[in-house]
């Protein structure tokens, strides 16, 4: 096979990255909700951010950009309500 063609994923390789991609939703979205319903301090919040973000990382190397485009924003949002915005 040409370096220049793509390899067609297998069935379970598509079932991995989905579960995967649950997973993470599952991690984000509990820990928006635990930022909402607790009395975390700004400082909290940004480390469990950053802990969200090195799981995602592991979970899809590489891939930093995604995250930056998906899931930052929500979180910077969640947090700009919650502490404020500066």
């Amino acid at each position: 096979m040409d370096k220049t063609e793509k390899q067609i994923p297998t069935p379970e390789e598509i079932a991995e990255e989905n579960r995967k991609l649950r997973l993470l939703r599952l991690m984000v979205d509990l820990t928006i909700s635990l930022m909402y319903q607790t009395n975390l301090t700004r400082e909290e919040a940004l480390e469990h951010f950053e802990k969200v973000r090195s799981f995602a990382l592991r979970l899809f190397p590489g891939k930093e950009l995604a995250f930056e485009l998906i899931y930052a924003p929500r979180f910077k949002r969640v947090i700009g309500d919650i502490y404020g915005y500066h």
